[in-house]
């Protein structure tokens, strides 16, 4: 099998797992505070894949790579999972994926900033992030209504679109930085060092906030947190790593786009969140966005500089 075809076969497993871990992430906040239990899903993962790495004799990033990787840890971890699970507290988790489908808008504005040689954005792509948009607002225009829980609901979509800026930033530098170094840096082992920085500073922003105090586990939270390191963490980030890596970003930021339908209806089944049919139609716009917008970064995908 090809990279490229590897390449989205991994941006295939993100949108699928990703779009569970709304949900388990929901269920482990009954019990686990937000930051703390983010901390101790990222330190696992990365403690985890990197024993994995070393008992295979794999090469692990030297002291000079560690700078960089903090900053892509503290991006994409710390602010960009952080802020969705804060946001998780006061916003269900269906509306808190679809809140999360910002991203791409952010991801192709920032890459299309940071250089002029980037990718750039076809009339047809923008139609389908428009499309797409107009598929989230149906959902969340609603909930800007609600009058005792807005200011709740406004302070989860305030940290969602955090969320996304710093995935944003982090996603464009990963890729500036991958020109730069060696092509055949280890995906694996990069992914597990940003997993551990990134833990380590939601650690010391729960450990502030006095959240190790309220630490408690059941059977439950224990098995949603398994689910985040395992499936969310250790197979979802690693394959967004490799993906990112080969595709063009608006191709890869697509997955934020299927998130929402697959969290959506798993809150709807399992934690029996509202669903109606204004949902429904919503999902359908927001699938017709994707796939307007997913055709010419396929199309062009053969012409676009691989790192």
């Amino acid at each position: 099998m090809s990279s490229t075809r590897r390449a989205y076969v991994a941006w295939a497993v993100v949108c699928i797992v990703w779009g569970t871990t709304y949900l388990a992430i929901r269920v482990a906040l009954e019990s686990i505070p937000p930051l703390m239990m983010a901390a101790m899903r990222w330190l696992a993962a990365g403690s985890l894949l990197i024993a994995w790495l070393k008992s295979r004799r794999e090469p692990l990033p030297g002291p000079g790579a560690w700078p960089a990787l903090a900053i892509l840890g503290v991006l994409m971890l710390g602010f960009g999972n952080g802020g969705v699970v804060w946001a998780e507290q006061t916003v269900a988790s269906g509306l808190t994926a679809v809140l999360v489908a910002t991203v791409p808008f952010w991801m192709v504005g920032i890459e299309t900033i940071a250089a002029a040689s980037g990718e750039r954005v076809t009339q047809r792509q923008l139609a389908g992030l428009v499309v797409g948009f107009g598929g989230i607002v149906l959902l969340v225009w609603p909930e800007l209504r609600v009058g005792e829980s807005r200011r709740a609901f406004l302070a989860g979509f305030v940290s969602t679109q955090i969320a996304g800026i710093g995935w944003a930033l982090g996603s464009t530098y990963a890729r500036r930085r991958g020109r730069a170094e060696a092509h055949a840096e280890n995906v694996l082992a990069t992914a597990a060092y940003e997993m551990l920085f990134g833990g380590l500073a939601l650690l010391v922003a729960g450990l502030a906030l006095g959240e190790a105090s309220r630490v408690t586990f059941t059977t439950r939270t224990l098995l949603a947190l398994a689910h985040l390191i395992v499936f969310g963490a250790i197979a979802g980030f690693t394959a967004y790593a490799y993906a990112l890596k080969h595709l063009p970003v608006a191709t890869v930021s697509l997955y934020a786009y299927i998130n929402p339908v697959i969290a959506v209806l798993l809150g709807t089944i399992v934690l029996r969140e509202p669903f109606s049919a204004r949902m429904a139609v919503a999902a359908a716009v927001v699938l017709a966005g994707m796939a307007l917008v997913r055709e010419p970064a396929v199309a062009r995908s053969g012409t676009v500089s691989r790192n």
